[in-house]
């Protein structure tokens, strides 16, 4: 499922909250194959067939968000159609159109749209009474459904829980309308990927978006991989995860250290969006300790610091800084983590111009936007915009700082949605700006 975003301070990453109740039972992740399988291509660039790929293809296969095993393989079988019904919102046709072009060629994966019925359905409606179903999810996918009033019918039962089917046969998504068009992109890139794949998120995964720390929001060549392997011919529903790593010739266990639940807890309090400052800076330090206990050098140790960055930012700044620098250090080194570089860029840049060291500020905004214009993040590209216009504002360069503004309005406007949020986003961070020229 997607989590919904929380705006907090200047920060456009996605809270990190418990997963909702839509994908498991109980309340709240042979012979070997010939590498001449086109699916397969990935898996022959590596020695022997046993890579981190094919390890991290296991672990994030057998097994639900929740820790719950998956004790069987499940995909679907034949050709796949996909429909959008409900309060569709404009850009959502666009979009649907621009993923499913990529998951044919880069996944090879029979997929089509239609207006028909479909073997996966989309259906938009509100927010509010999408919450009234999963009230931590700002999306969710349900098999075994084709609609809000099938799920509503069958809520609870053994046919709408991942972990008990042996085939996918059919499957809803379920976004909200009333929401921001970026949201509902990275909500259709994100379910309809687990409609198709892993029902998994493992946090170690720095270039995915299956990966709760939602750095990632639009599928990424790790993505696409992982989706080829999952519509290989030499796998079929109802393998077994032994089944599964004979034919990817690689081991039944995963090569990393697992993610003890204390970690994961601890990250998500300190995100989350309840509880006290205190009380959320403590969890970040927790899972700090943890991480550095473990001796991890991945993802999870540089979310630890990023976490940890955010939650001391406003009252020790030293503590921050020190902290976002050894997260982007050890994003540096990973696949995919000039993603992440770059929302630390965010942070420091906006920390910046809240102490006035607006030519800081500049600096770090324009180390950060054209790796953001890669990677389709609207939202982050207008927040850093802005605070590049308020730099530029408050080092004399009027006429610059408004032509900046005017470019991210189309940005801003996909990214966060109505007027009304896009102006209350440009009134923060003037606010921010504001402190650093009084400060």
């Amino acid at each position: 499922m997607r989590l919904p975003i929380a705006l907090l301070a200047l920060c456009a990453m996605s809270a990190c909250v418990p997963p909702a109740q839509v994908s498991k039972g109980g309340p709240a992740t042979d012979t070997g194959i010939g590498f001449g399988d086109p699916s397969m291509r990935a898996v022959a660039a590596v020695s022997g067939g046993t890579s981190s790929l094919t390890r991290d293809f296991m672990d994030l296969t057998f097994a639900l968000e929740s820790g719950q095993d998956i004790t069987v393989f499940t995909r679907f079988e034949g050709p796949i159609t996909v429909a959008l019904v409900g309060d569709v919102p404009a850009n959502a046709s666009r979009d649907l159109a621009a993923l499913v072009a990529r998951l044919q060629t880069e996944a090879g994966i029979g997929i089509t749209i239609t207006t028909e019925d479909a073997t996966i359905t989309v259906e938009f409606a509100s927010r509010s009474e999408l919450r009234r179903l999963a009230p931590h999810a700002a999306c969710f996918v349900v098999p075994n459904v084709g609609s809000l009033a099938d799920y509503r019918r069958l809520r609870g039962t053994p046919e709408v829980d991942w972990a008990r089917i042996t085939r996918r046969d059919r499957a809803a998504v379920f976004i909200p309308t009333d929401t921001s068009p970026q949201e509902v992109r990275d909500c259709l890139h994100e379910e309809l990927a687990q409609a198709l794949g892993p029902l998994n998120d493992l946090y170690r995964l720095p270039e995915s978006v299956f990966n709760d720390d939602n750095f990632h929001s639009v599928l990424t060549s790790f993505d696409m991989d992982i989706l080829r392997l999952y519509y290989s011919p030499s796998l079929a529903s109802g393998m077994t995860r032994s089944g599964v790593a004979a034919r990817l010739s690689t081991t039944v266990s995963g090569g990393a250290s697992p993610t003890p639940s204390v970690w994961t807890d601890a990250i998500e309090t300190a995100l989350g969006r309840t509880g006290s400052l205190a009380a959320r800076q403590a969890a970040a330090d927790s899972a700090l300790a943890i991480a550095t206990q473990a001796g991890w050098q991945d993802s999870r140790a540089a979310f630890s610091h990023f976490a940890v960055g955010r939650l001391w930012a406003g009252s020790a700044p030293e503590v921050s800084l020190m902290a976002f620098d050894r997260a982007a250090a050890i994003y540096a080194r990973l696949p995919g983590g000039a993603l992440q570089v770059a929302h630390i860029d965010m942070q420091l840049a906006a920390m910046a111009l809240a102490s006035g060291q607006v030519t800081e500020a500049v600096q770090f905004a324009d180390r950060a936007i054209p790796v953001v214009t890669r990677y389709e993040n609207a939202a982050l590209l207008a927040t850093l915009m802005l605070i590049k216009a308020e730099a530029l504002e408050r080092m004399g360069d009027a006429q610059a700082a408004a032509a900046l503004r005017l470019d991210s309005q189309v940005w801003a406007r996909y990214g966060f949605g109505p007027d009304s949020v896009v102006k209350a986003r440009m009134r923060d961070i003037a606010a921010v700006a504001d402190r650093g020229s009084n400060g």
